[in-house]
């Protein structure tokens, strides 16, 4: 960005709020002549009931009194820390198929989203796929579309950044595109076409990649004994959940249960296990984004 280009950051305000100078934003992103003027218009009983905008072209724009409306102007949202300039998704280089063309699309799919903006923020000036932190940033964008927002196209879209790495024995790094590929398979066997299923499966073989890394025959069996008891009795962080719910906790069980959701689509995609079949796996997943999903949405209405 040249140092002539005033950043523009967009705003979620109500009508009642925007100010001279203000531009609004059009449905197609494009930002209108800057506003002169305002004034509120009552009506027959002395109510607010229209803010008439008047713009610098001359032209007049009518916002209903109490409405919400998409603004453009040079403040950063102080609610949005780290969030995408309105100009910053213009000038980003968005060829077709970049990453960064999907982290900006994405961003602009979901303009209210902080969790979103926040994360596209981060992955919008260039996603390396070598870094820890850009993996977990990945990953989160995905979730975030997924469990909050239950936007399973485009968190597939997002997943298929970094599923395709392979495993380098580095678990610190491989945890986050283990968590991506378990999500992107489940989606995948959710949709019910022939060739999502064989995409999932694949995507399975990949997921179990580091089962068969060690070729040391000795370290193997110990390893896949290890490996079969972890699937046998996996930690879902049963007393966890339960102590947040008895203590009326909602944050704290929400973040519970997003572990135990990562751990169980990690088992359905593993395959199960001797004490937790597939069909059972699947159940116990639809529940917990409902009940995820249900704490979302109480959290937004305390």
């Amino acid at each position: 960005m040249t140092e002539q280009q005033a950043e523009t950051f967009i705003h979620h305000v109500k009508a009642e709020s925007v100010g001279a100078g203000a531009r609004f934003l059009t449905r197609s992103g494009e930002h209108s002549a800057p506003v002169a003027d305002t004034a509120v218009v009552p009506d027959d009983f002395g109510t607010p009931a229209v803010v008439v905008a008047t713009l610098e072209d001359g032209s007049r724009v009518r916002i209903a009194h109490g409405s919400r409306i998409r603004i453009a102007s040079s403040r950063r949202p102080a609610q949005l820390p780290g969030a995408l300039a309105q100009d910053d998704l213009e000038l980003i280089p968005a060829e077709e198929g970049t990453p960064e063309a999907v982290v900006v699309a994405v961003a602009r799919a979901h303009a209210r989203n902080a969790g979103v903006q926040r994360l596209a923020a981060r992955l919008s000036r260039g996603l390396n796929a070598k870094a820890g932190s850009h993996l977990q940033d990945v990953r989160d964008l995905a979730h975030t579309l997924f469990v909050e927002l239950d936007d399973r196209e485009r968190a597939l879209t997002v997943c298929r950044l970094i599923i395709d790495q392979p495993f380098d024995g580095n678990f610190g790094r491989w945890k986050w595109i283990e968590s991506a590929l378990a999500m992107a398979a489940y989606i995948l066997r959710e949709s019910g076409s022939e060739e999502d299923s064989a995409e999932a499966l694949r995507l399975a073989d990949t997921l179990r990649t580091p089962d068969d890394a060690d070729e040391d025959p000795f370290r193997a069996k110990i390893n896949a004994e290890v490996r079969q008891r972890q699937l046998n009795e996996p930690n879902l962080y049963d007393k966890e959940i339960h102590r947040a719910m008895a203590a009326a906790d909602r944050t704290a069980e929400r973040e519970w249960r997003e572990l135990r959701l990562t751990a169980l689509l990690y088992l359905r995609t593993h395959g199960g296990s001797e004490t937790l079949e597939p069909v059972e796996l699947d159940r116990r997943i639809s529940n917990e984004l409902v009940a995820i999903r249900a704490l979302d949405v109480q959290q937004r209405n305390s």
